[in-house]
């Protein structure tokens, strides 16, 4: 995953966007009920986890990938594993930021965000820095949470617009996550990678040659009903769109 924004209203629900970018050769499963686990979500064949998902006890889990060449390392885990076993568990997101934290300097970089049923949380591997989010938008890209870069202040931006309805419908917020707007030069951050490369990463929704965002997902918490929708996304074109409503389903009501 590499852009998330959200709105936490405690009451209102948890209303999450975000855009999951990789090379269109990586295998994938797109969103569907896991067979051995109460998961609901993606599943990235390569590494096994998955970038974003849904778990017993209304839990949420994402992660994006830190944008930093210079610290890559082609041999370290899955930062997927991250997410899958806090979905699989039961563990409050506090307790499980806590375990994970010694182990975080073994992945690559990333950010971490987990909604347990009552907290939201995020953690960020460089510094290994645990933050407790507040009501309101926030988001994070390939830096730190709420880094201004140019797509992740326009996605919240235009989130703030929205309120959150007892009913989303998917379609109306899929605009802001196709928005394939390039950011100007000067507003750039410089990651480390070729200045074109950066030009092309600026935007929201993201088409390289063999690179490009493979889904668009949104999600709707609000008590023990859910609703999460993706649209894939292959080189050609757009794949069928995903959408499950939960309500009243085991791993969402069940108390960690």
């Amino acid at each position: 995953m590499c852009l998330i924004a959200w709105n936490w209203q405690p009451g209102r629900g948890l209303l999450l966007l975000a855009n999951r970018d990789e090379l269109y050769e990586r295998p994938t499963q797109p969103l569907h009920h896991w067979p051995d686990a109460p998961v609901l979500a993606g599943k990235d064949l390569q590494g096994g986890g998955t970038w974003l998902g849904l778990g017993r006890g209304g839990r949420l889990a994402a992660l994006t990938n830190v944008r930093d060449p210079r610290q890559f390392r082609a041999d370290a885990p899955s930062r997927g594993a991250l997410v899958a076993d806090f979905l699989r568990g039961n563990m409050r997101a506090a307790a499980y930021l806590e375990q994970i934290g010694p182990q975080a300097a073994a992945f690559n970089p990333f950010n971490l965000l987990l909604f347990d049923g009552g907290s939201l949380m995020g953690f960020e591997s460089q510094g290994a820095r645990t933050l407790t989010f507040a009501a309101g938008v926030n988001g994070v890209s390939n830096a730190r949470f709420n880094t201004p870069w140019p797509k992740l202040q326009r996605l919240t931006e235009a989130l703030n617009q929205h309120v959150i309805p007892e009913v989303v419908e998917p379609h109306t917020l899929l605009p802001l996550l196709t928005n394939a707007q390039i950011a100007a030069d000067a507003c750039l951050p410089d990651t480390g990678v070729p200045l074109e490369t950066e030009r092309a990463l600026s935007a929201a929704f993201i088409r390289m040659p063999g690179y490009g965002t493979r889904a668009c997902s949104i999600v709707h918490i609000r008590g023990p009903q859910a609703h999460i929708w993706e649209q894939g996304f292959d080189a050609a074109g757009a794949l069928q769109a995903r959408s499950h409503r939960l309500s009243d389903m085991e791993y969402l009501t069940a108390k960690p």
